[in-house]
């Protein structure tokens, strides 16, 4: 039997990253971070939604990962330069909005507890919340990234809850 959907989260990006990115403008790989302004669409990492047009953005290198490994990857996020829009997490996958943040389809990437790929799958949001309750159900199964399907960035971090 699967978890309930109350049995994951998904996790905001590393605190110390965001700030670091925002107040003294250098990224996970101490690079100076660029600014821009939103055409529209650009996916904000720290809010799980599109930006609209207008919107300040920073665009950054991101580590997802904190061990060192042969999967440890590096990958450009954008986020609101207003930390005021920023929440703290969600209970579920970003599929709403419009434009949807994680849109038609995406990737569902399992990492065991030492970073490695065990499992991954190409969804639609239809089949997305069942994919992932099955791939957290598995036991070799730490957490799952979600990534947009056409340039495989990362898009989110789910874990178990508790």
């Amino acid at each position: 039997m699967l978890p309930s959907t109350a049995s994951y989260r998904v996790v905001p990006l590393r605190q110390d990253f965001v700030q670091r990115a925002r107040s003294e403008g250098l990224d996970d790989l101490d690079q100076p971070v660029e600014h821009h302004i939103a055409q529209g669409g650009e996916p904000c990492r720290d809010a799980l939604r599109r930006a609209r047009p207008g919107e300040r953005l920073i665009l950054a290198s991101y580590c997802p990962f904190e061990q060192v490994g042969p999967y440890r990857e590096y990958g450009p996020v954008f986020l609101l330069a207003d930390p005021a829009a920023q929440p703290l997490g969600a209970s579920r996958l970003p599929l709403q909005g419009e434009p949807p943040y994680l849109r038609d389809s995406f990737v569902l990437r399992a990492y065991s507890a030492q970073q490695r790929i065990v499992a991954a799958e190409i969804v639609h949001p239809a089949q997305a919340e069942p994919a992932l309750l099955g791939l957290l159900a598995r036991a070799d199964v730490d957490f799952v990234l979600a990534r947009f399907a056409a340039y495989g960035c990362y898009a989110c971090r789910v874990e178990r809850g508790g």
